[in-house]
């Protein structure tokens, strides 16, 4: 399928707030232990929001104009893939378990951090394995993937009693990666995916007060997206909205391991703008009026085909209730699921403008009759 992008860039001054980005990255997050994280992005979101609440779930909502009837919807998940301690050996090694989709021969060798329920600290550790010396004698032993219950994370603890006095069974695991920035404004960190959506859905309702928007507009920091999209049954419930944006991370084709991907995803590169998708899970009119949105307001863009519900909050948006006009807006980023996830800056303040800006056209354009298919 021919995908197409528009290449003009806007050259206005970046809007997003990279501090509040970078210490969102910095956070203990991982699905269901996701408050480090929305602590902060709720901190954050009450300067410039009527309204900042959670529900049971630990979804975390910011909202202004909560008096107008038409309600929008912008979700991005802020939990990312980690881990959680799962048994203390008598040595006083740690085993775990995996919370999200992993390549075991990524997390080999890694430094992780431990968030401790019992003392709130951050315990540093590594993720251990039988030294390459040893496995050299075993031809078959040396070839072979490791599973996760062969690995190991030690702290440096001598004795079971040890690890117990910091550690209890259940602590999140995340690998010790803090976000740093490379050439023509990228970004490197762990948990891109998705923190950059929760951090774009906040900054939506920073752009949308100053445009003075009078819609109902709610962002949410859904979580629990990374074992079952879970957090937007429960949020796009709770909002009952007339028309939903997500916004996750999506696959790139332009790094080296994945040129042949444009095949099935699209020509997707980083830096080129948003990603909009196209397809079953996105309501035709909605589409449109995106592509239309960034024309006029000059934001580069591109366009993701997608044959069936996308495996996004978008997915759920879309069917709850009555069926919100639902769209997915993505940003573009290399190596999904690995600490050294790479996205563009640019990319994410016109994620933010494209969005904002699409809300404000509709408010003032369109009626909701508008958006019926047919």
């Amino acid at each position: 399928m021919q995908v197409l992008y528009r290449l003009a860039k806007s050259k206005a001054k970046m809007f997003i707030n990279k501090d509040f980005l970078f210490n969102l990255l910095k956070r203990v997050g991982p699905s269901g232990y996701e408050s480090e994280a929305s602590i902060l992005w709720k901190e954050y979101v009450s300067k410039f929001s009527d309204k900042v609440f959670s529900d049971f779930h630990g979804n975390s909502f910011a909202q202004i104009n909560p008096e107008s009837n038409l309600r929008f919807l912008v979700s991005g998940h802020i939990d990312e893939i980690g881990f959680m301690v799962s048994h203390i050996t008598e040595e006083g090694f740690v085993k775990f378990i995996p919370i999200g989709g992993w390549d075991v021969q990524i997390i080999q060798g890694q430094r992780v951090i431990i968030k401790s329920s019992k003392t709130g600290k951050r315990i540093p550790g590594g993720i251990a394995k039988k030294p390459i010396h040893l496995l050299v004698r075993d031809e078959s032993e040396k070839n072979k993937v490791p599973k996760i219950e062969d690995l190991w994370i030690d702290i440096g603890a001598n004795s079971k009693q040890e690890v117990e006095e910091l550690i209890a069974i259940g602590d999140p695991i995340v690998l010790d990666y803090e976000p740093m920035e490379l050439l023509n404004n990228n970004i490197m960190s762990k948990g891109i995916d998705n923190r950059v959506g929760a951090f774009t859905a906040a900054e939506v309702i920073r752009l949308l007060k100053e445009l003075n928007v009078k819609s109902n507009v709610v962002s949410v920091a859904t979580v629990q997206e990374e074992i079952g999209l879970r957090g937007a049954y429960t949020s796009a419930y709770r909002v009952n909205p007339h028309i939903g944006i997500a916004v996750d991370v999506t696959f790139v084709s332009d790094d080296h391991g994945t040129k042949d991907s444009a095949k099935m995803i699209g020509d997707i590169k980083i830096s080129k703008g948003p990603v909009i998708t196209r397809g079953p899970n996105i309501n035709p009119k909605l589409f449109e009026v995106h592509i239309e949105t960034a024309k006029k307001y000059n934001i580069p863009y591109q366009i993701q085909p997608s044959a069936r519900g996308t495996g996004t909050d978008a997915n759920i948006i879309q069917i709850t209730r009555e069926g919100p006009a639902t769209s997915l807006i993505s940003i573009p980023t290399r190596y999904l699921h690995t600490p050294v996830e790479v996205c563009n800056l640019e990319d994410l303040d016109n994620v933010v403008k494209i969005i904002a800006y699409t809300i404000k056209e509709i408010e003032e354009r369109y009626s909701l009759d508008y958006f019926i298919p047919h």
